[in-house]
């Protein structure tokens, strides 16, 4: 905002022509779906398949307290998709003009899942589940 003197976020992306992803400015709205493309199809391939099964392996489906089982889905599907996520994010925003090297890509992909995979891991544990357990509980309250 400081560069373009724009008075807001949404403005300050417009003036500068949008955001670096493929090795071109692209719209916010184009940013949007293109990761939420991917994420919803990484999400229904990889991650929920996978952390059921990872959940499986480690306790009984029938035998296990749900709150511990849904736990062992959420940090498992955390364990998967932040990674694949980030990877997915280190080639959008790679920046193509300074030419590929395969080394900066992985430190890219790195440091992406160092600064994602906190966040992601104590939010989806401490704040999105226990939120959603609580709307489903007033929604579907017998």
């Amino acid at each position: 905002m400081a560069v373009t003197g724009a008075d807001s976020v949404i403005h300050a992306i417009n003036a500068q022509g949008g955001i670096y992803m493929f090795g071109q400015m692209m719209p916010i709205w184009a940013i949007i779906l293109i990761e939420f493309i991917f994420a919803y199809g990484l999400e229904c391939v990889m991650g929920s398949p996978c952390s059921f099964r990872l959940a499986c392996k480690n306790f009984e489906l029938g035998k296990t307290h749900p709150v511990i089982f849904e736990t062992a889905i959420i940090c498992a599907t955390v364990g998967l998709m932040c990674p694949a996520m980030s990877f997915l994010a280190a080639w959008f925003y790679y920046p193509y003009y300074v030419g590929f090297n395969l080394l900066m890509l992985l430190a890219n992909w790195l440091k992406l899942v160092c600064f994602n995979f906190p966040f992601a891991f104590f939010t989806q544990l401490f704040f999105i589940q226990p939120l959603i357990r609580t709307v489903f509980k007033a929604l579907f309250h017998n």
